[in-house]
């Protein structure tokens, strides 16, 4: 009985909600407005996608949230590389409600599993931007120096393992890795 009310304490614990309102995400490899237009064009057929602008000088796209999306990094980074081009840097914006958070830890949010690193452990609450880590999300440098904040295998895949299940989470669920 004690294992069972430990269990669902954990699964209870690890929930949050948390609610995505923007996207910004910065571009490499462009050369010209007809790159960016290319990347823009593609970002606004995302079904979760309100608005998108785009910073032309920046390389960097803004991309407004639907209200009650559920929402795809790897969906954006699919029609990023898809129009030819890749992601260096991807944040969004998020609005937690009593979200215990710790580095190497897993909470589930929004429909996905953030795995955190490299943060102190805290209850966050409002809006906060969290940088997602996963390779092809930022340089391959910046990916292979996290490394050292996680031991975890979900980090090297990108999806849950056995090291995910005192969490509550299913192995082969998608885990983004996250920072803020």
């Amino acid at each position: 009985m004690k294992s069972l009310f430990l269990a669902i304490a954990i699964g209870f614990a690890s929930y949050t909600q948390a609610q995505i309102s923007t996207i910004n995400l910065q571009a490499s490899g462009l050369t010209c407005s007809m790159c960016s237009n290319a990347i823009s064009k593609a970002l606004k057929t995302l079904p979760f996608a309100e608005n998108v602008t785009a910073d032309i000088k920046n390389s960097s796209f803004n991309i407004n949230i639907k209200p009650g999306s559920n929402v795809s990094f790897d969906d954006v980074k699919k029609k990023v590389e898809g129009a030819g081009f890749s992601i260096s840097n991807l944040k969004a914006t998020l609005q937690f409600k009593n979200a215990n958070i710790g580095s190497d830890e897993h909470i589930k949010a929004n429909g996905m599993v953030l795995h955190f690193l490299n943060v102190p452990s805290k209850t966050i609450n409002g809006t906060t931007t969290i940088q997602i880590l996963d390779k092809g999300f930022v340089p391959a440098k910046t990916y292979k120096a996290n490394t050292v904040f996680t031991k975890m295998d979900c980090y090297k895949t990108g999806v849950a393992a056995s090291c995910c299940s005192k969490d509550g989470i299913a192995a082969g669920t998608r885990v983004y890795h996250v920072t803020i």
